[in-house]
């Protein structure tokens, strides 16, 4: 259970609902981490597995100061406290998916946490043989005003054209407690079938090439084009996560997560995150693992990423 009353707490600015029947802690996996079966059953039950303490926090924080030197040198970290406490500069510019790509690239603290050690030991160990991986590393930096929180949202509309027995990690990078925003599952939502069969088999990079629209989404638009990122945002099953929960009736699952701590999910386990009301960044991974023999999804692999550029565009008639 919390070990502390829950705060007010938001999404995008409004109020999440923090009763019981709404909110709920995610449930531990950690007394099952030696037992493969008892793991596959919890994800196949839950949709996701919460594993406190399993990567080392020393490598962790390695990692967490790594990225904070590095939001330093974009001119974002407070002048006047030490670079580790990660409080933003008032005047700020919010980062962009360019700067946050930038904090992961040729970053070996960083990757010693999601590609060597427990993290891969453990899917190893989950996934019964050699384990590959997505090349792209999804990095996330929030902080109060300057950064919108995720939308609700299965990762499969984004990533499902290889395997779906594929897994996403969302690591964060030191103590997340539940003001500074973490991310939260949506209880069950691996079983709404109707979610799944509908909005959960779309393609974010599918379009109809006899749509007026098709020249504009092969060329990704002309530079700096505020539509282009909103094609995106399309990935998400809806923009208000208040809502889903009283649609749906399931409630919003979250922890007050340390450094160390992992929370592992599948391609149809519905998360998003809540606002981080603190001036302290709130740092945190996601990435992808699978058999290596299992079929990839060529758009995060490789040394040129095409991600959701024009070359992983696929188109069809409509």
């Amino acid at each position: 259970m919390f070990t502390e009353s829950i705060p007010k707490l938001f999404y995008r600015g409004d109020p999440l609902d923090t009763s019981p029947q709404a909110f709920g802690e995610l449930r531990s996996s950690q007394d099952a981490r030696a037992d493969r079966e008892e793991l596959h059953r919890r994800m196949e039950e839950d949709g996701y597995l919460y594993l406190p303490g399993l990567l080392n926090p020393k490598d962790v924080e390695a990692a967490r100061i790594e990225f904070l030197e590095r939001i330093n040198r974009l001119g974002n970290l407070a002048p006047e406290v030490p670079v580790s406490e990660g409080v933003a500069k008032e005047d700020g510019v919010p980062l962009n998916l360019g700067s946050m790509g930038e904090l992961a690239k040729n970053n070996p603290p960083l990757k010693k946490v999601i590609f060597t050690g427990p993290m891969m030991e453990f899917y190893e160990f989950f996934l019964g043989g050699p384990v590959g991986h997505f090349d792209y590393i999804w990095v996330r930096a929030k902080v109060a005003g300057q950064s919108p929180t995720t939308y609700p949202h299965y990762d499969n509309v984004y990533m499902g054209r290889g395997t779906q027995n594929l897994f996403t990690s969302w690591t964060p990078y030191g103590d997340v407690p539940l003001i500074k925003g973490g991310l939260m599952i949506l209880e069950n939502s691996h079983r709404l079938e109707e979610i799944k069969s509908t909005y959960g088999q779309m393609d974010v990079d599918a379009y109809c090439t006899n749509n007026d629209e098709a020249p504009y989404v092969e060329s990704e638009g002309p530079p700096g084009d505020p539509r282009w990122p909103a094609r995106i945002n399309e990935g998400a099953y809806t923009h208000d996560a208040v809502g889903l929960q009283r649609e749906v009736k399931h409630r919003w699952l979250t922890t007050n997560y340390q450094a160390g701590d992992l929370l592992i999910f599948s391609m149809f386990t519905m998360h998003a995150g809540m606002d981080n009301q603190t001036q302290r960044y709130r740092l945190s991974t996601d990435t992808r693992y699978q058999l290596a023999t299992d079929p990839v999804d060529e758009r995060w692999v490789g040394e040129t990423i095409i991600g959701h550029g024009p070359a992983g565009k696929k188109g069809m008639i409509c």
